[in-house]
């Protein structure tokens, strides 16, 4: 297993240093004022050895453990002077609760608090003569000890589980605002077809009449170029409505649909202009829908007539909209050869498309009667749950 090289932003191999320094330090120090003077060079050899078994603890942290307990052990046998079963120790417990070892450390602790406690209760034996160090003392030691590398353990885990939960909130945000634009750029795309469209079918219709018309039925060329003009001017509104809603900030960006029912008899108007008979029934109370169903309502009526006057070859378009209970009904029905939108277009997918994101539903196909028909049922709330 591949060691951190850092810890906290501090490097590990430091950290171990420091802290096997520190042992060494404060075991020797104890060493050096026993009052019964019995300080010899080995009791501090003994000392510097805790303070490098220390630095074993990332490697093999078990094996730390057992060392120091048999070191402790030995270190008695010697007769140095008294140090305590726990202090030599302490390193190594602490080691063993901060590197997921707590049970390791929680029995090594009390082996050396029985042994411990097997020499004092032995009043004559010499090796009871560690009477600096009660019991109650040292259990105090090791739980400290042990409970303190936990601490520090659950404190970094605790670090790094808020990191990653901010980390993932962070790529959900991410993930939230590309979704949205994403949205934005669909709901756009399908705003420059249908709008752009109709109006550019209309003007290239009138601008093939007026091309055949010129020289030989002047009137007609000339009612046909204004109609060219009414519908690129039409257009280039649109256009300029969507671009103000692009160059507005993305947070108080305002989509509210630009078009509704009201604007229905310009695009009757339209289609009219171009030779059809539009029968429209139009039995919608005021008030009714919702901007975005009102909105999405107008666009597949508009695409439905701009596919009637490029694909069919319709002489008749029938337009009903009527609102039943809850939803609105539209059905759009021409009289032409029942041909739908010509290659891979995106007129009808996108009509389907707004329908369904208002959780209504839309079906284009051959007519009853012939000609092509378009039905669509729209909630007339808006937008509903999935």
């Amino acid at each position: 297993m591949a060691l951190p090289r850092t810890v906290d932003g501090v490097d590990a191999r430091l950290t171990d240093a420091v802290l096997a320094g520190a042992l060494t330090l404060v075991v020797a120090v104890v060493i050096a004022s026993d009052s019964a003077g019995r300080t010899q060079p080995g009791a501090f050899s003994f000392a510097v050895a805790f303070g490098l078994v220390v630095l074993l603890r990332r490697v093999a942290t078990r094996t730390m453990l057992v060392i120091t307990v048999v070191g402790v052990c030995l270190y008695y046998v010697f007769d140095f002077a008294p140090i305590g079963m726990i202090l030599p120790t302490v390193g190594a417990l602490f080691s063993a609760a901060e590197l997921r070892r707590t049970r390791w450390a929680v029995g090594c602790a009390l082996v050396l608090l029985g042994i411990a406690t097997y020499f004092r209760l032995g009043d004559d034996d010499p090796r009871a003569q560690l009477e600096g160090y009660t019991f109650v003392t040292e259990l105090a030691l090791a739980a400290a000890a042990i409970a303190l590398g936990a601490a520090v353990r659950l404190t970094r885990e605790a670090r790094e589980h808020s990191a990653r939960i901010a980390a993932l909130t962070e790529a959900d945000q991410a993930h939230t605002v590309e979704r949205r634009m994403q949205g934005e750029r669909l709901d756009i795309a399908r705003d420059l077809h249908d709008t752009i469209g109709h109006s550019l079918t209309v003007a290239a219709l009138h601008a093939g009449v007026a091309a055949e018309a010129i020289g030989s039925d002047d009137a007609a060329a000339k009612s046909a170029i204004e109609e060219v003009r009414r519908a690129t001017s039409a257009t280039l509104r649109n256009l300029r409505s969507t671009v103000t809603v692009l160059r507005r900030d993305p947070e108080s960006r305002d989509r509210t649909p630009l078009s509704g029912l009201a604007d229905l008899q310009e695009a009757f108007a339209s289609a009219e202009s171009t030779g059809l008979v539009v029968a429209a029934t139009v039995d919608v109370p005021a008030g009714t829908l919702s901007a975005v169903s009102e909105a999405t309502a107008f666009r597949i009526v508009q695409e439905s007539l701009t596919n009637v006057i490029r694909h069919s070859g319709a002489n008749r378009v029938d337009v009903d909209i009527r609102v039943d209970g809850s939803v609105l009904r539209l059905r759009i029905a021409d009289d032409g050869h029942g041909g739908a939108e010509a290659g891979p277009g995106t007129g009808i997918p996108g009509m389907r498309e707004r329908a369904e994101l208002l959780g209504g539903r839309l079906h284009a196909g051959a007519g009853d009667r012939g000609g092509f028909c378009v039905t669509a049922a729209l909630p007339i709330a808006g937008p509903t749950a999935p």
